[in-house]
């Protein structure tokens, strides 16, 4: 057996990046071209291959290290050190490099035969080099017809199996028209839109020259035989790839589970991601089809509205629904047709814990901060969770076991203009009232701004929706999935309740349990729903 050591590529200029996943573990055996890890800078997403077969002996780095260039980050076992196949990237790194080479000269001759833009002029906008690559599919159109854009603005989003990259804009402009759609097959120098020069550009040093129209560019050279093989083996350099997430709003996935996920017909869009910021990794994938498969015999889960022609009653407005609440959708259908669910309802006394909130607890506060029943609620349902660790829980891939979480991280339905939105308080068990009083209200305060970072809203294991401040006595809230429960909250009222020798008033809060029948029976959550009732009637209870 011989010993290579694998390292990282070249990352086209990018000083450093990050390892956001190991897609294997030490001891496994891998193929040629095998993914090992996964690089992220901020704007591109890459997959480390192994130039040849052999067992992962070891890693050298572990997820959330910075590496660069000719960072060692494996240690692979070949069964043949002889094998020409058996170079290590160091020996691959000049061919990579002479490739890189090529590339430069082609776009230096390309640039020099570049016309200065002059406003009004039209430019055809062609796939640039795909490093080797033959054809690539159309995953998303960026902009539309008309619109104007800065250059270096995306137009077009392709995808291999490799890598997903920006099309951009060489100039600043305007769309005059695309000429391909989502779904199609193109190659290098397939002319992709037509647009139009607003204002001069020269300063175009920086664009990216081998968009430009096949009839502007100068014939380029036809590098060696051995320089285009070493350009097809050579990952392609990381700042090339440039991903789409932000204006898409695609699943964050690797191009290796996109591939998977197209030829396995799932959108990737429902499978939660339990990888670094979300990622949706193989087994994430695998999982999925695992339970969908398992649940044969379910209802279809997609989103079906009305089919009625309703113009010929009379006058009518469609509106498109934004992306927050498509998913929203999505989600709740493929929920409530999957989870068996029911509600229990119950009220809990907090008038001792208003009277209290308002008068002795006001003076103790640090200035400018306030403290909602919210924050209490958050509290108690902790103490609950814990009291009561099947509602703390996820139902495994197969539906026969529990995988019950040592951790109580609770969601926060929050309502913002774009639509309803669960930022997620992390170990809710370890703060007081005040921090989570503090907590909640900056994260709320994030999604109605739309700045929540990406992992605000991951990792929840039980969610409280509050109506109360609006009214309502009670409503039926769904259980967001693998969650199994869900409290929603509604407006608190004066009623009279008899306390043994007269009615006396006291401030009532309606509480309205949903929960996942597969997991929880009626009397467990009747039990849950009464444990909170009495936490939330004396503030004391929440200091055990």
């Amino acid at each position: 057996m011989t010993e290579l050591r694998v390292s990282v590529p070249d990352l086209g200029g990018i000083d450093e990046v990050e390892v956001i996943e190991l897609c294997v573990a030490s001891g496994d055996q891998v193929e040629t071209e095998d993914a090992i890890i996964v690089l992220e800078s901020d704007k591109a997403t890459m997959e480390v291959p192994v130039p040849q077969a052999g067992v992962i002996e070891s890693f050298l780095v572990a997820v959330g290290d910075r590496v660069s260039s000719g960072t060692e980050v494996a240690v692979l076992r070949v069964a043949d050190a002889s094998s020409n196949n058996g170079a290590t990237n160091e020996d691959e790194a000049p061919a990579a490099t002479e490739a890189a080479k090529v590339e430069q000269e082609n776009e230096a001759v390309s640039e020099s035969n570049l016309p200065a833009d002059k406003t009004g002029t039209t430019q055809d906008v062609v796939v640039p080099d795909l490093g080797g690559i033959d054809e690539v599919e159309v995953i998303e159109l960026s902009a539309s017809e008309g619109d104007e854009l800065e250059a270096e603005d995306s137009l077009i989003v392709l995808e291999s199996d490799k890598a997903t990259m920006e099309v951009p804009m060489p100039i600043k402009g305007q769309v005059l028209s695309f000429k391909v759609k989502v779904g199609d097959k193109v190659k290098q120098g397939d002319v992709v839109a037509t647009v139009e020069t607003l204002s001069s550009s020269a300063q175009s040093s920086g664009e990216d020259t081998a968009t430009v129209s096949k009839s502007q560019t100068a014939p380029q050279q036809s590098p060696s035989a051995s320089t285009k093989e070493a350009s097809k083996s050579a990952p392609k350099p990381l700042a090339d790839l440039q991903v789409s997430a932000s204006k898409s709003g695609q699943a964050h996935a690797g191009p290796a589970v996109r591939k998977l996920a197209r030829e396995l017909g799932v959108d990737l869009s429902m499978v939660p991601g339990t990888g670094p910021k979300n990622r949706i990794l193989k087994e994430d994938l695998h999982s999925f089809v695992k339970v969908k498969v398992n649940q044969s015999g379910s209802a279809s889960v997609g989103v079906v509205g009305s089919q009625e022609d309703f113009s010929k009653y009379g006058p009518i407005q469609e509106v498109s629904l934004n992306k927050i609440k498509q998913v929203t959708a999505k989600n709740m259908v493929q929920s409530w047709t999957t989870v068996p669910q029911v509600t229990q309802f119950d009220e809990a006394d907090i008038t001792e814990l208003e009277h209290y909130r308002k008068t002795a607890m006001v003076s103790m506060l640090p200035e400018g901060v306030k403290v909602s029943p919210l924050a209490f609620i958050m509290k108690a349902c902790a103490h609950a969770l814990k009291a009561f660790p099947n509602f703390n829980s996820s139902l495994g891939p197969d539906g026969t076991t529990l995988i019950l979480k040592q951790f109580f991280h609770v969601g926060i339905a929050v309502d913002t203009p774009e639509g309803l939105l669960v930022p997620v308080v992390k170990d809710v068990d370890q703060k007081g009232v005040v921090n989570l009083a503090k907590e909640s209200a900056e994260l709320a305060k994030k999604a109605r701004d739309k700045k929540l970072p990406l992992d605000a809203m991951s990792g929840g294991c039980f969610t409280i929706s509050s109506l109360g401040g609006i009214g309502g006595t009670a409503f039926t809230p769904i259980v967001s999935a693998p969650q199994v429960a869900i409290l929603g909250v509604s407006k608190a009222q004066m009623k009279p309740v008899w306390n043994g020798k007269e009615f006396e008033p006291r401030l009532m809060l309606p509480l309205n349990l949903s929960y996942d029948h597969r997991v929880i029976d009626g009397a467990e959550a009747a039990r849950f729903a009464r444990y909170l009732c009495e936490l939330l009637s004396d503030t004391r209870h929440l200091l055990l």
